[in-house]
C-alpha cells in the first residue's frame, strides 16, 4: 500500500483539533479533552469523552497498511478478548464497525485506556505464564487464520530492509560493501533455517514493553506487527538473555507454552537468526522513516559512521555465531 504525500503530510502535522473532529465525525462526542502518547509508528492520543470515559485513538501510519490488513488486526484482537485474554480490544464506533477514516485518508480505531504496571524482572513462574498466554494467542491465531497479515521471513525482514538501507543509507563505500556481506550471509543461514518451517498468525513484536501487569496476569499490548510467522519469534524477546545463557528461563517459557500448544523444540534453533533479521529490520525501518520529524528526534545517531559500524559489528556477530551452532 502506497501512500500519498498529501496524506503523510496530514499524519506528521496531525493537530488535537483534527484528532477531535475525526473522532466525533465518526459518532464519538469528546470533551475536548486530548493528550498525545509517545508512539513513532502511529499516532496515539489519550481523548475523554462526553460521559467523561476515556479512550485511546490509535491514527495509522498511511501506506504501512492496507484496511484489510489492520482489520485482520481488529479480529485476532477481538477474538483473544472473547477468549478471555488480556489485550487491549478495539471499541467499536455508533455505526459497529471497528476502523474509521478521517477526511485525509488516515485510518483510526478506539481502543480501551487500560491500567497496569510496566514488569520487572520475571520469575521462572512467570515466565511459564507467560508461555501459556503465548500458546493460547497462536491456537486463536491458527483458528482464524488472517491471510491480510505479512509474512516475517528471511525476504520480508532480511532482503527487503537490506535494499532500503543500501537505496536510501549513503552508506561509505567500505560500511556498505561489509554491511552487505554480512547481511547477505545471514540471510542465507536463516533461509536454510526456515526451509519447511510452518508459519503461523503470531504477535512478532513480544518484548517487555509490550506487556503490563495488573494483579492477576499479564495485559498484552500492541499487535500493530503482528505477521504470519515461526512461533519461536514470539518466545525469545522476552528472555533475558541468549538462550544459553538462560536455560531455565527458556524451559519454564517452553513448559509454559506447551500446555496449551505443541512447540517443536528445534525450532529453538532459529532464534540467533531471528535476531539478526531483527536487526536488519530495525535498522531498514528508521531509514525508511527518516522523513518523519519523529524519528529524527528519536534516532539522532542514525545513519552516523558510528552506527553503522556498530551494525556491522552486530550482523558479523549473529553469523558467527550461527554457524557455531
Amino acid at each position: 500500500m502506497v501512500s500519498t504525500v498529501n496524506e503523510l503530510s496530514s499524519f506528521f502535522n496531525l493537530t488535537f483539533d483534527r484528532v477531535l473532529a475525526a473522532v466525533e465525525q465518526a459518532g464519538r462526542r469528546t470533551t475536548g479533552l486530548c493528550y498525545a502518547l509517545n508512539s513513532l509508528e502511529n499516532r496515539v492520543y489519550d481523548i475523554e469523552l462526553e460521559d467523561e470515559s476515556r479512550l485511546i485513538a490509535k491514527f495509522y501510519r498511511p501506506g504501512r497498511w492496507a484496511k484489510s490488513t489492520i482489520l485482520d488486526e481488529h479480529k485476532m484482537l477481538l477474538a483473544l478478548k472473547d477468549e478471555e485474554i488480556p489485550v487491549a480490544a478495539p471499541v467499536t464506533f455508533p455505526d459497529g464497525t471497528t476502523l474509521h477514516t478521517s477526511d485525509e485518508g488516515i485510518h483510526f480505531a478506539l481502543f480501551p485506556r487500560l491500567g497496569g504496571r510496566a514488569p520487572d524482572e520475571f520469575s521462572l513462574i512467570e515466565y511459564e505464564q507467560v508461555g501459556r498466554l503465548i500458546g493460547r494467542i497462536h491456537n486463536i491465531g491458527a483458528r482464524l487464520g488472517l491471510s491480510n497479515r505479512p509474512e516475517l521471513t528471511p525476504v520480508t525482514y532480511g532482503k527487503d530492509a537490506l535494499s532500503i538501507i543500501i537505496a536510501q543509507g549513503q552508506l561509505s563505500l567500505s560500511i556498505e560493501r561489509r554491511y552487505n556481506d554480512a547481511a547477505t550471509m545471514l540471510i542465507s543461514k536463516a533461509e536454510q533455517l526456515f526451509d519447511s518451517v510452518p508459519l503461523n498468525p503470531i504477535h512478532a513484536d513480544f518484548h517487555r514493553g509490550n506487556l503490563l501487569r495488573d494483579r492477576d496476569s499479564f495485559i498484552v499490548l500492541d499487535f500493530d506487527d503482528m505477521a504470519r510467522g515461526p512461533a519461536a519469534q514470539d518466545l525469545w524477546l522476552i528472555l533475558p538473555a541468549r538462550l544459553g545463557d538462560c536455560p531455565e528461563e527458556v524451559a519454564a517459557i517452553v513448559r509454559g507454552y506447551e500446555q496449551f500448544r505443541a512447540f517443536d523444540v528445534r525450532l529453538l534453533n532459529m532464534v540467533e537468526a531471528l535476531r539478526g533479521l531483527r536487526y536488519l529490520r530495525y535498522a531498514g525501518w528508521i531509514q525508511n522513516r527518516s522523513s518523519d520529524p519523529a524519528f529524527k528526534l528519536a534516532f539522532p545517531q542514525f545513519g552516523s559512521e558510528n552506527y553503522w559500524e556498530a551494525q556491522v559489528a552486530d550482523l558479523y556477530e549473529q553469523v558467527r555465531i550461527l554457524g557455531e551452532n
